[in-house]
């Protein structure tokens, strides 16, 4: 994955210069200088939220994102380490296969201790994404503890039972919790005195740039027009039925979707002649896709798995320039639907009346681009990482 620029960015939030020479400060002086992030979700997988807050967090302080084991026959247990180009130092513990779950503990627990020794880690933040780590971490003495929730990960495919144990024991030790979304606080807020929603942000810049065109990449270029887009991990979310029905409903549009299939059989995906799976991109190569799009799609399946879902492609989309037709997922509804950002549509036949709709008005798209712009300009990576830092401080 391609990481961003390391130069600090001028932060207009008031106070927040104070509150990066606090976080800025040593282990000696009693302010941490280092932060130790467990996810679920690999660094080179797909860059979202955790890569994006991380990044940033690594120009004022030493950033440790430990990454789930890998395991293999014949191997002893050891660290994994590797430094990404924003700075964020990438640990991946690698553990004998066919360990018992205790043993597992264990030995996450001693690669750990001796990296915070090796590396003279006292006193850190530790940031969870996965409630699973603190079955090896909590014994740790931390300066603040945060669980940003950024899903639901209890209601995904093959979540582990001891899931909601843990995501207890995380809010009995959490300083303060963040959440993914609008719903996902509101699931959550009773359960802990400081829950803050910190919805899906956006890096305009990054984006915008497919407002003005770009060359079409070259397993994109021969796909006929109208292309109708979305990309996103391809899993249990997506609705496979609906990607079916529209496509079957209009052989002569096509349908664009990128991103890695995981967690369900490549066989269950819908396969016509108008539908192109391109397969995982980087961050850096989203903007030339979406710039050869005619519209975006976000065809989620109404199920557990989305019930508290604040997809991050909503705005990329929109910063894009294009227009998005969603299923009624609550967060989007809520947030872009109810404003006429987003088009909101729950069956095959809604889909393309939307769609063609959108095609109809056509000569109306500037007004609904300055709508868009107005509501984008209200955030950004830089502002959530802010005002993250600053409850944190």
């Amino acid at each position: 994955m391609e990481e961003e620029s390391s130069t600090t960015p001028e932060v207009a939030l008031g106070g927040v210069r104070a509150v990066d020479r606090r976080l800025k400060g040593s282990a000696a002086d009693g302010e941490p200088d280092t932060l130790i992030c467990f996810s679920h979700l690999r660094w080179a997988f797909v860059y979202q939220r955790p890569q994006h807050l991380m990044s940033r967090f690594a120009r004022i302080m030493r950033v440790f994102f430990f990454e789930e084991p890998i395991f293999g026959d014949g191997v002893t247990p050891t660290l994994q380490i590797n430094v990404s180009e924003s700075g964020v130092v990438i640990v991946v513990p690698r553990l004998p296969a066919h360990l018992e779950e205790a043993d597992r503990i264990a030995c996450q627990r001693d690669l750990l201790d001796q990296f915070c020794d090796e590396r003279g880690i006292l006193r850190p933040i530790l940031w969870y994404y996965t409630p699973m780590s603190g079955a090896f971490s909590a014994h740790l003495e931390p300066s603040r503890v945060v669980y940003d929730c950024m899903d639901e990960l209890s209601a995904f495919r093959f979540a582990s039972p001891a899931l909601l144990q843990q995501e207890q024991h995380l809010f009995g030790r959490a300083d303060v919790v963040f959440t993914g979304g609008y719903s996902l606080y509101e699931a959550k807020r009773s359960r802990h005195p400081r829950v803050y929603a910190f919805p899906s942000s956006i890096d305009i810049a990054h984006f915008d740039k497919a407002r003005n065109g770009m060359p079409d990449p070259a397993d994109q270029a021969a796909i006929p027009r109208p292309r109708i887009g979305h990309y996103a991990v391809l899993d249990e979310r997506l609705d496979t039925a609906l990607v079916l029905g529209i496509a079957e409903a209009r052989p002569n549009w096509h349908f664009i979707l990128v991103g890695p299939v995981v967690k369900i059989d490549p066989g269950e995906l819908p396969r016509r002649p108008n539908i192109h799976y391109l397969g995982s991109k980087r961050y850096d190569e989203l903007p030339t896709y979406l710039a050869g799009w005619d519209l975006a799609m976000m065809p989620f399946a109404l199920n557990d798995a989305t019930r508290f879902i604040s997809p991050t492609k909503t705005p990329e989309y929109l910063a894009a320039g294009k227009p998005v037709v969603s299923t009624p997922i609550a967060d989007v509804v809520r947030t872009y639907g109810d404003s006429g950002l987003v088009r909101i549509a729950g069956d095959p036949a809604s889909f393309v009346r939307a769609i063609e709709e959108i095609f109809s008005e056509a000569d109306q798209r500037h007004l609904w681009l300055e709508k868009v712009d107005r509501i984008l300009r209200q955030t950004s990576w830089d502002s959530t990482w802010a005002e993250m830092k600053a409850l944190i401080a």
